[in-house]
């Protein structure tokens, strides 16, 4: 007789050892428990995971760490991370004009850039939505507050392109406990100083936490083996790239042939089948807006490598398109001045990202199979989505229909990206 048991009052390592003694013993779950009592799942874990190697004890013991007052540069690094799961603050929704700034330089002139870049940030809030309004004006039958919601999303919008990339936020990370050093493992040597103290003091309060399953013995050639992968590889910085959209694969033309029914009746919302991740693949090319490149970073199922973000692929024009005409101008000439000031400071390549706006375009090579794909077009592809992401999803789902006409796919190919209704997105009470 079948029997369902659910035990969510252990710690991670009590849970994984639990677990663990599944593959040794056929008893029931509830002796399990009884042994944990007894012997204490710390010494199990250190004799049997971290002692012997048994990595896939950890998968089944979890945590979640809370990260704050960290650069956008240091969230996406600690993001940047295939099983990643977690949240993080929204410049789309949250007013940053209060958040504090991380400057690895701390020189007047560094400050002086910061301040800038917050300043036009700060001030022009009210100007924009102002704009926004007069040209989105509230529809018969909307609500007031979800319309002046959705005026003020959509000026956060438009201004996070000024944002520095040195801007504070924080973020959840909800790990198991093999997933957990893996990451901290590379991260302890990332380029950027901030990464490596934030990954260091994830390390040390693990361990405190966690002591036999973070008691891990360092070995001198796999450490120097993390460290250049970290150091050389951390970022992607191509002297070329494609300035339009470009698209390959490695797909048969009868890859979907003999999956007919899967591909033509699947219903909206509704993920294709995992097996059909072997048939092949899509490489997407194309430049996108570093604000823009963190929502499209979080699609796990996704293949990429994180770009510098630089100068070299100009301001994404979206954003001072956006601007009312009083603003415009001040706009472009404040690029021109940080784009001058940023380059004049001596420090690494790395590190100069800190002072740069997250409107600045990044060189993007996104590889995803078919599901990751389809799911990607169809989520991105709807109105709530950000402006400069939305186009490249509606490029992705032009490129599978002509590549796989017979793969029916639910996005949204309307050019109006204006919807009120995007101020109901919100976490409030009943």
């Amino acid at each position: 007789m079948s029997k369902v048991f659910l035990y969510d009052e252990y710690s991670p390592e009590d849970v994984a050892m639990m677990q663990a003694l599944y593959s040794r013993s056929p008893k029931s779950v509830e002796e399990h428990v009884e042994k944990v009592k007894a012997t204490g799942s710390g010494k199990f874990m250190e004799s049997f995971y971290v002692g012997y190697g048994h990595a896939s004890i950890a998968d089944c013991g979890s945590t979640t760490l809370f990260i704050e007052g960290v650069s956008i540069l240091c969230d996406k690094a600690i993001q940047d991370w295939p099983l990643y799961s977690g949240q993080e603050t929204s410049t789309r929704y949250i007013d940053m004009s209060q958040q504090s700034i991380y400057d690895p330089l701390s020189t007047k002139t560094s400050q002086a850039i910061m301040k800038r870049w917050m300043d036009f940030y700060t001030a022009s809030g009210p100007a924009v939505e102002a704009h926004l309004k007069n040209r989105y004006p509230v529809r018969p039958g909307e609500d007031e507050k979800m319309y002046q919601k959705a005026i003020k999303a959509r000026a956060f919008d438009i201004l996070r392109g000024f944002l520095p990339a040195g801007i504070t936020t924080q973020l959840s990370w909800h790990t198991n406990l093999r997933q957990a050093w893996d990451k901290i493992a590379v991260l302890r040597y990332h380029p950027l100083a901030e990464v490596q103290e934030v990954a260091r003091d994830m390390w040390k309060r693990l361990q405190e936490r966690y002591p036999h399953s973070f008691s891990h013995e360092l070995f001198e050639e796999q450490e120097a083996y993390r460290k250049t992968m970290s150091q050389k590889y951390a970022y992607s910085n191509p002297k070329r790239f494609p300035k339009h959209f470009r698209m390959t694969h490695t797909f048969s033309k009868q890859a979907v042939a003999p999956y007919g029914d899967l591909v033509k009746q699947r219903p909206i919302k509704t993920n294709l089948p995992f097996f059909m991740r072997g048939l092949g693949t899509f490489t997407f090319d194309f430049l996108l807006d570093f604000g823009s490149f963190r929502d499209l970073q979080r699609h796990r199922a996704s293949i990429h490598q994180m770009p510098l973000l630089t100068t070299r692929y100009g301001f994404h024009p979206w954003y001072i398109d956006q601007l009312p005409d009083s603003l415009k101008k001040k706009a472009r000439s404040l690029i021109e001045k940080q784009t001058a000031a940023a380059q004049r400071l001596a420090v690494s390549e790395e590190d100069r990202q800190y002072f740069l706006a997250l409107g600045f375009q990044v060189p993007c090579r996104f590889t995803f199979d078919l599901p990751a794909a389809v799911y990607f077009v169809e989520l991105r592809s709807g109105k709530s989505v950000h402006p400069t992401l939305r186009p490249i999803a509606q490029a992705m789902h032009r490129a599978i229909a002509q590549v796989f006409p017979t793969v029916r796919l639910h996005s949204d190919l309307d050019r109006d990206d204006w919807d009120a209704r995007r101020g109901l997105q919100d976490i409030r009470r009943k």
